[in-house]
């Protein structure tokens, strides 16, 4: 038997020397981020690929959480879409463990099951685990690779000072100090954001007293590549656990924790190694490349925009991460907002449609509040009466299918709807990525058709091809390519009508997608005006005539 505690080596990441001092007037960055992490980086690329360069600052030089710690795991299939158009999902599908199959026990039974692969239609499936470095990794990669951004390690933000129509950034680094000056700042920071801190903006935080500790931990011991939780794992003192496998063949363990227990102690490689051999019983070799305790918390900003400074991630919102609601929240903040700054900063859209970033992602995140705080009351109740509703509902799921579903082990990351709103009249669903076929036999995706430029698509069902191409006349000039879907001479064929179905429109209709891969609109005719006017409005822009 071999019991080892390792941390795997860091990525490090090329040293940015300070820019020397200018001479004359400053130079202006379009974007500037702060904050190299999952969000972050992925505005980066989005941007980038949209055209935009931006500067990204770190007070780092690795990936992931300085090394060895996973971190955030379970990728959900709106963030592997989002990354399918970024162009790492390929790389993020070979490393990762694909799953979609959950199993909820209390003891030895099975109380609460699911397969979110029978409700999908995306080329994506329900989810991926992989260790956040990797993701990192593969995003700072690919933003090298597109040229634009400028990634620079180890140079801090220190502070800001809104100037209306700019913000002035503070930074330092190894090599001294110096000031950035952007139209628009991005805090990606995390949790401990000194942006934030210097605004004096209150997150409104609170600190579970549940505590858990995360082994990630490789061994020989064959299991299902499933989501396994058990409310009151036998072998773990009759409290909740957690099983994942990620890359590299290594299980990610989540152990619940006496909430009087001292966090050091239960992360010391013997106590962890005593709970893993109860777990995967005698003669099971395991090594751990990682042990580290956790404490759930959580916060929320009241406002995501700031004037010229916007709040993404876990700097704007943190969750207990039942469900995966955390990294992924962090990279939809990112989907959302990139294309709203890209059309913006090019003068196709009004600067008022910044403002939809939060009317949108707030009330996101308020949703997985809620929904991960629910899950952290049925798994440490804190009272008599929680503790009396928790044993009946898991008395009831072994015996009634109605109770299974008031198992709340995790409601797993969904991409939020929105609600109607000043830019969304009609509110808007996230549209999965399905494969398409085109006019030539070629096979493409929603995402593929997104991935060059930013505009929304208008897809135009069952349509004659001259009259979409008449329309796409009239409407030139705004960031809109209107699709012939079926019908003689189409761009696109939606084979067994599942596109159509998927949106919910009928032939003849007119479907309009945003850049960020949402439904904002559906149409019963193709009307040029009708469209123009809920483009306009969905960028605010100033009305023209499209006749």
């Amino acid at each position: 038997m071999t019991e080892t505690f390792r941390f795997a080596p860091p990525y490090a990441l090329p040293h940015w020397p300070a820019p020397p001092r200018p001479s004359g007037a400053p130079r202006h960055h379009e974007v500037v981020i702060v904050g190299g992490g999952l969000a972050g980086l992925t505005l980066a690329c989005d941007l980038a690929q949209r055209g935009v360069a931006a500067v990204v600052l770190d007070d780092d030089d690795t990936v992931g959480a300085r090394g060895a710690s996973s971190r955030g795991i379970v990728y959900a299939q709106k963030s592997l879409e989002v990354f399918e158009r970024l162009g790492i999902y390929e790389r993020i599908a070979a490393k990762g463990i694909t799953w979609s199959v959950g199993k909820t026990f209390s003891g030895a039974e099975v109380v609460y099951g699911f397969n979110l692969q029978d409700s999908s239609v995306s080329k994506q499936p329900p989810f991926i685990n992989l260790q956040q470095f990797y993701v990192e990794w593969f995003l700072v990669e690919r933003i090298m690779e597109i040229g634009r951004a400028e990634l620079r390690w180890k140079h801090r933000c220190t502070g800001i000072v809104e100037q209306g129509d700019h913000v002035e950034v503070q930074v330092d680094t190894p090599d001294g100090a110096y000031t950035l000056y952007t139209r628009f700042l991005v805090d990606a920071s995390g949790a401990n954001s000194a942006v934030r801190e210097q605004l004096q903006l209150d997150t409104h935080p609170s600190r579970s007293t549940d505590r858990w500790c995360i082994s990630d931990v490789r061994f020989s011991k064959p299991l299902p590549t499933e989501r396994h939780t058990w409310i009151d794992a036998p072998f773990n003192e009759g409290r909740a656990v957690w099983q994942h496998l990620m890359g590299d063949g290594v299980w990610r363990m989540d152990f619940q924790m006496d909430e009087h227990a001292d966090p050091q102690s239960v992360s010391r490689p013997e106590v962890a190694g005593a709970r893993l051999r109860e777990q995967l019983g005698p003669g099971v070799d395991f090594e751990f490349v990682w042990i580290g305790p956790y404490q759930y918390r959580d916060h929320l900003l009241d406002r995501l925009r700031h004037g010229n400074v916007f709040f993404v991630g876990d700097s704007a919102h943190v969750v207990s991460p039942f469900g995966a609601r955390g990294g992924n929240t962090g990279i939809q903040d990112a989907n959302n907002l990139g294309w709203k700054l890209a059309l913006v900063l090019g003068g196709q859209a009004g600067e008022a449609l910044l403002d939809s970033y939060h009317a949108e992602r707030h009330p996101a995140a308020k949703q997985n509040l809620e929904v991960t705080s629910r899950t952290a009351r049925f798994l440490a109740p804190r009272s008599a009466a929680e503790h009396l509703v928790r044993r009946a509902v898991l008395g009831l799921a072994r015996e009634h299918a109605f109770a299974r579903g008031l198992v709340n082990a995790g409601r797993m990351s969904v991409a939020n709807d929105y609600a109607a709103n000043p830019w969304l009249p009609q509110g808007g669903r996230t549209v999965q990525n399905l494969a398409l076929r085109e006019a030539g036999g070629a096979g493409t995706s929603l995402m593929q058709l997104l991935r060059g430029g930013t505009r929304w698509l208008g897809l135009c069902f069952e349509s004659a091809a001259g009259e979409v191409a008449a329309a796409a006349q009239r409407l030139r000039g705004l960031p809109i390519e209107l699709l012939a879907v079926g019908g003689p001479h189409a761009a696109l064929h939606d084979e067994r009508g599942v596109l159509a179905q998927h949106l919910g429109v009928q032939a003849g209709g007119v479907a309009l997608v945003r850049p960020d891969a949402y439904l904002a609109a559906i149409e019963i005719g193709l009307d040029s005006q009708r469209i123009a006017a809920l483009l306009q409005r969905g960028l605010a822009a100033p009305t023209q005539d499209h006749d």
